[in-house]
């Protein structure tokens, strides 16, 4: 069997990981605390969560921890970086890489003309003069 793609790639794209709002918590654990018994199931169902969802939203919200139910990784405060600020960022991370060997390189230079000149001064003294 023939194919176009190398072996190794996924035609599937990767999937993207759920983010939920705190009202849709809230409303959620509220309609699931009011379903019957028998119905609870078709709630997690309908909007495609597990129970353990609902059991830790419904813990964040008797706590009194609203703020809690925002998800961290992906909550405002936590802004995304524009293309152009990374790349800067890593523009600047490169400056001081360079500058460091330049500064490394520049102490061995040095270095080596202090042994050259202390090895020619000596030769040059011991020479005769014509």
């Amino acid at each position: 069997m023939t194919s176009t793609e190398p072996a190794g790639s996924d035609p599937a794209p990767r999937p993207k990981r759920r983010t939920f709002t705190s009202e849709y918590k809230l409303r959620v654990v509220a309609e699931y605390d009011a379903a019957p018994r028998n119905e609870k199931g078709a709630v997690l169902c309908r909007e495609r969560l597990y129970h353990s969802h609902v059991k830790e939203w419904r813990t964040a919200r008797d706590v009194g921890a609203v703020e809690n139910l925002v998800d961290r990784r992906t909550s405002p405060a936590r802004t995304k970086k524009s293309a152009a600020e990374v790349e800067n960022e890593k523009l600047w991370q490169q400056v001081a890489r360079l500058e460091k060997d330049l500064a490394r390189n520049k102490t061995a230079v040095d270095a080596g003309l202090r042994l050259q000149d202390a090895a020619v001064l000596p030769a040059v003294a011991e020479r005769p003069r014509a």
